[in-house]
């Protein structure tokens, strides 16, 4: 991907089937480096599509190209009621693009529209090493709440996690059931 020399922003859109390619291909040069997730491939869109929440996905795209530079899509942690206002998020740029902001327009998108929905919580794991995505994280108004000890072993070493959530300041009280 060329990179887009002086790009101080991105357009932030819904995530469609048309970014899939690129969406996957950034997925999988982030698990190649090797520091955010135990994963070891990327999914097939089919997969990807399946399980991300179609309305609190986004695509950060250049404003020159329209090339992917980063996306941010949120998965259920569980089918119970009870947990009907917490999702997983997911946040992946593009290593020609980071540094720019990319993360932060992302996470500002993914935390307007699930503020808009009532979600109460958003959760994810980090590896330790991650720093530079626990610091726009912590940005975003995230924090670490734990550290998940030798949770998975990934290519031959065990690792932890840190999960880290922003809990929503508007539905602290949950669901008025």
């Amino acid at each position: 991907m060329p990179t887009e020399a002086g790009m101080a922003a991105a357009a932030i859109t819904p995530l469609t089937p048309a970014h899939a390619e690129e969406v996957l291909a950034i997925y999988q040069a982030g698990i190649d480096e090797g520091n955010a997730t135990f994963e070891t491939a990327a999914p097939t869109w089919e997969s990807f599509d399946a399980a991300k929440l179609a309305e609190h996905r986004f695509a950060a795209l250049a404003p020159a190209t329209g090339r992917v530079l980063g996306w941010v899509a949120v998965s259920r942690v569980s089918d119970r009621c009870a947990y009907a206002g917490v999702v997983e998020h997911s946040v992946y740029v593009h290593p020609d693009a980071r540094g720019r902001g990319v993360a932060r327009l992302l996470l500002e998108a993914l935390i307007a529209s699930t503020e808009a929905a009532g979600i109460w919580t958003i959760q994810s794991g980090i590896f330790p090493e991650n720093t530079a995505s626990l610091a726009v994280h912590r940005k975003a108004g995230f924090r670490v709440i734990g550290t998940r000890e030798r949770i998975g072993c990934h290519h031959g070493v065990w690792r932890d996690v840190l999960l880290i959530e922003r809990r929503s300041p508007t539905h602290q009280d949950g669901p008025r059931l």
